[in-house]
């Protein structure tokens, strides 16, 4: 039986989900978007300081590095995050945050193991391991793929709203924010002029009311309106 999300607590989520899909596209979305905002991050952290050249047989004299935003050295740097609570004052680094939730995620996921005799047992994963190394990206591939799993616990809207806080503190440092693009055709459920889709995201979402299409959904309503406009008669001059 579908129910509100627990996210906006507006919008239905579909069946056994407690999030509505414009969250759970967003969640996708921002798991895209991370690694891109981690690597402009980490070309803060670049030397910008190097020797001056001196007279003919004196010493040369080195500047001072430009000082590195230490908001940036504490996302980058080590760290511990215990999900789902997380930290009240949000200073959780990128990788803690990442290692964190995946381990949780593992740590309640059922895994089926059969012992000598053949006897099937359901217990916890005991760790997450990434494909490819526990980097910022693998770890952003690893919680994506286990996305359906997670929509299915009411912990995701603390998921949701930590990754969000922490989008939020890295675009704050890199001013590299997803656009939003609208789109012709009105919103199917309230007829607003209102659709719209932001980079990164698969989905398309009335601004007005909330509803989410997804893209193939999107171009057949846009044929139906567009097929509509040219059914009518046109005005003489």
């Amino acid at each position: 039986m579908s129910s509100s999300c627990s996210i906006c607590t507006i919008r239905t989520a579909p069946d056994g989900s407690y999030a509505c899909p414009l969250h759970a596209d967003e969640l996708r979305g921002w798991l895209t978007e991370l690694p891109r905002q981690a690597r402009l991050l980490e070309a803060f952290v670049a030397p910008a300081g190097r020797p001056t050249q001196g007279r003919a047989g004196g010493t040369g004299l080195a500047h001072a590095p430009v000082p590195v935003d230490l908001r940036v050295l504490a996302l980058l740097g080590p760290g511990h995050l215990d999900p789902p609570a997380g930290h009240d004052d949000d200073t959780v680094p990128i990788l803690a945050w990442l290692d964190g939730w995946a381990g949780y995620i593992a740590y309640t996921y059922p895994a089926v193991t059969r012992d000598r005799h053949g006897t099937a047992h359901i217990q916890p994963c005991e760790q997450a391991w990434p494909a490819h190394g526990a980097t910022i990206a693998s770890w952003c591939a690893w919680l994506t793929a286990y996305i359906p799993y997670a929509l299915a616990h009411p912990w995701i809207a603390d998921l949701h709203r930590q990754l969000d806080t922490l989008l939020a503190r890295i675009r704050d440092l890199t001013h590299a924010t997803p656009h939003r693009h609208d789109y012709a055709a009105p919103c199917p459920a309230c007829q607003a002029f209102a659709l719209a889709a932001v980079d990164g995201q698969h989905g398309i979402t009335c601004q007005a009311c909330g509803h989410h299409l997804e893209p193939a959904q999107y171009d057949q309503h846009s044929a139906r309106f567009l097929e509509g406009l040219q059914a009518k008669p046109g005005r003489a001059a």
